[in-house]
């Protein structure tokens, strides 16, 4: 993996943005589809939130796949919905989650220590109730730090999901050299991450101006940041490609041993 100039950030978006023009109804109704299955799968009793984190990478493989196919400028079904749920995939797959469990827990327990036993008790409460609860400083910002903590996280495994399933790499050695990959290419990633950043705050003020603090503003900016999210997997699709070549290249059959 040789060091990239820092305006390749900008191409991810670039190219991200071409792969998501071409079939974006599909993209969206794949997202919309993980979505429905992930809330889901945790409106199940206390395991219902451990499972979706254990198939977060699955739901991820199978965006990247429909990337992979609009780049090959083959149409994309709703069957590859079910990418990462065929063994024997599943199973590597499932594994990775489980690190991903396990940091979501880790960033948990860390946030109970740092956050105060009134704030604890005030998540107790109903939602429909937290209206007029208030928040102390420390607490807001131990929470935001703990987002963000995860974010980073997320991002540093972002190309683990597709290592594990295309380059059939066991979930610890995936792990490093997704984390390692993101360190190689800081640079760019900052530069992508910027560009979405600004793109997205953009559209999201224009929009707000347009429309107003309304439900159909509110309902469109919603509408907005799920569009994001999709140029943004497709950029960090771009960017595995680049960076660990393209997964079209490899035996049909790869994932599948």
């Amino acid at each position: 993996m040789s060091r990239l100039p820092a305006i390749t950030g900008w191409l991810w978006i670039k190219q991200g943005f071409a792969l998501f023009r071409k079939q974006p109804a599909i993209l969206t109704m794949l997202l919309f589809a993980t979505l429905l299955f992930s809330l889901a799968l945790s409106a199940i009793p206390l395991l219902g939130q451990m499972i979706t984190m254990v198939l977060v990478p699955s739901f991820s493989v199978a965006i990247l796949q429909a990337c992979n196919l609009i780049g090959q400028d083959q149409p994309v079904t709703p069957g590859v919905l079910l990418t990462g749920l065929r063994q024997p995939a599943l199973r590597r797959l499932c594994k990775l989650g489980l690190i991903y469990l396990a940091l979501s827990i880790l960033l948990g327990v860390l946030l109970a220590l740092m956050v105060s036993p009134e704030f604890i008790k005030q998540m107790s409460v109903p939602l429909a109730d937290r209206a007029n609860l208030k928040i102390s400083t420390a607490d807001m910002q131990a929470v935001l730090l703990t987002g963000l903590l995860q974010s980073l996280a997320l991002l540093a495994l972002c190309f683990a999901p597709a290592l594990t399933y295309w380059q059939q790499m066991s979930p610890g050695k995936a792990t490093f050299y997704s984390v390692f990959g993101i360190l190689g290419a800081i640079r760019p990633f900052m530069v992508m991450l910027l560009a979405w950043c600004a793109m997205f705050f953009g559209a999201s003020i224009a929009v707000m101006l347009l429309l107003g603090d309304s439900q159909g503003g509110r309902i469109a900016v919603i509408w907005l940041m799920l569009q994001f999210v999709l140029l943004l997997q497709c950029a960090i699709f771009c960017s595995y490609r680049q960076i660990f070549g393209d997964p079209s290249l490899l035996p049909k059959d790869a994932a599948l041993k």
